[in-house]
């Protein structure tokens, strides 16, 4: 039962702006799309937020196509070759804890990070995983399409989190998404990362830095690697931020004159009009020129600016771009910035698999995450800053010798049974280990979890009190939590 106070959320000016006042004000719509006002989210005022909630932010890590836990962070060393694979444990900086020797920095930094070694989803199709991982709820919802989002489905994690918590800064929506949307190698957007059932008004945020081409199938230029040839250089590699620059015909100087630039906003309303309700044209006005009048927010979205040993220790790709992105976001005020860390399932390792890990995506995985850890560290943000990584699933315990492309090498096909979750900060102490999978990395065989369990540790991390619901159009309530927060000792 939902209690007689239970008071809907005041969003203020945390409404951004609609499509065409993007457009408008000179933010690229190949860079952005707009945080869109929406339903109103309820929350229990008077309840307190369950112990140890003390997150300021989360930065949530999604590698598309599912990450090998046997070949990153549990391996198996004692396992048949043809389970353990090819690569070699090390040890980590914490004793008793071995990870794959392709992340020798994420292991020298041990005492900043914990694991859990048991999540577990019943699917192993890419779009169901997606959706489970993505929006924190294990079973698919009525009418569900894998091949396409519709108004029906459960709304993402950021969708709900950008819905349920205020913005440490007016100026910044709750929560965004880069550097890009997640798509299938048609083109299509995969479900699960949109508002869904809240709304398309409350889909994420999306900064597309570096949109997929899907006329590129097989090839991730943004990367520099391809899912045959393997690694592949790419000179003309880019990243865009996006384009906060005033329109054309205005100068920073007239932004002082507020009447002036409403004017000229006021003069071209019929385009802002197409995209936004009259009555609420206002406070879209009013919010499109505070941001760009926000020298912070300008900082938070470029990462090109940054001190070149800065972006070195990054690395200068679109992994490293994007965590550091990450990192000046939640410095400036957002709660939730979900990184798509590759697009097109480029982490699903059918073919080439020991390949493309050594030689693509391991080694900038290893160095973004440290450096961006290493940062929070060193910034004093790292207790108020959960960072969570992972795929929609594992990879399965044999190594496939039969592959699909002419030339390619063994592989690992999709395994929803177990995977591994990178956990760091946000009052979690490092180097721990929360259950465990079989000796050959199959199953959970101690402290299963389950994707409703991991969503609820990041609205538990944010203070999201367990008894939050939010409302739809019928003034329905549902609720955010359908699991418990994942216990870590102190």
């Amino acid at each position: 039962m939902i209690p007689s106070h239970v008071t809907p959320l005041d969003r203020g000016r945390r409404s951004l702006l609609q499509a065409g006042s993007i457009e408008l004000l000179g933010l690229g719509m190949n860079h952005v799309s707009a945080l869109r006002g929406g339903e109103i989210v309820s929350r229990d005022l008077t309840t307190m937020p369950l112990p140890g909630g003390k997150a300021k932010s989360v930065i949530f890590v999604f590698l598309s196509g599912g990450l090998s836990q046997h070949d990153s962070f549990d391996p198996k060393p004692a396992a048949p070759a043809d389970i353990r694979g090819e690569f070699s444990p090390i040890h980590c900086r914490t004793l008793g804890i071995q990870i794959c020797e392709h992340l020798p920095m994420l292991a020298g930094c041990s005492h900043l990070w914990s694991q859990i070694r048991s999540l577990t989803t019943p699917y192993n199709e890419h779009s169901q995983g997606h959706t489970s991982i993505l929006t924190g709820r294990t079973p698919m919802p009525l009418g569900y399409d894998p091949s396409k989002p519709q108004s029906s489905d459960w709304p993402s994690i950021a969708s709900v989190v950008g819905a349920a918590t205020q913005s440490r800064n007016n100026n910044l929506p709750p929560a965004v998404v880069l550097p890009e949307r997640l798509i299938h190698n048609s083109g299509r957007a995969l479900p699960g990362q949109y508002g869904g059932q809240m709304g398309s008004r409350r889909d994420p945020w999306f900064i597309e830095a570096s949109p997929y081409n899907p006329k590129s199938y097989g090839a991730y230029p943004e990367y520099e690697f391809h899912f045959v040839r393997g690694r592949e250089s790419n000179p003309k590699l880019t990243f865009q931020s996006p384009n906060l620059n005033l329109p054309e015909g205005l100068n920073r100087g007239r932004l002082s004159d507020r009447n002036h630039l409403l004017g000229i906003l006021d003069r071209q309303r019929s385009d802002l009009e197409r995209a936004a309700a009259t009555e609420s044209f206002d406070r879209h006005r009013e919010a499109a020129i505070s941001l760009l009048t926000d020298a912070s927010v300008q900082r938070a979205f470029d990462v090109h600016r940054a001190d070149p040993q800065v972006l070195d220790r990054y690395g200068r790709n679109s992994f490293g771009w994007s965590l550091l992105m990450a990192r000046q976001l939640v410095q400036s005020g957002v709660n939730l910035v979900q990184v798509n860390l590759g697009n097109n399932e480029s982490w699903d390792t059918h073919d080439n698999n020991f390949v493309l890990l050594k030689d693509c995506l391991l080694p900038p995985t290893d160095k973004a995450v440290s450096a961006l850890l290493e940062d929070l560290h060193s910034l004093g943000m790292l207790d108020e800053t959960l960072v969570v990584m992972l795929g929609e699933m594992g990879r399965t315990p044999k190594v496939q010798s039969q592959n699909r492309s002419p030339g390619a090498k063994a592989g690992r096909d999709h395994w929803g049974a177990v995977q591994t979750v990178f956990v760091a900060g946000g009052g979690i102490t490092g180097g721990q280990i929360v259950g465990a999978s079989d000796k050959n990395g199959a199953y959970p065989v101690s402290e299963p979890q389950t994707p409703e369990n991991l969503a609820a540790t990041i609205y538990h991390a944010l203070g999201i009190p367990d008894t939050a619901v939010w409302k739809d159009d019928l003034d329905r309530p549902h609720s955010i939590y359908y699991g418990d927060p994942i216990r870590f000792s102190a």
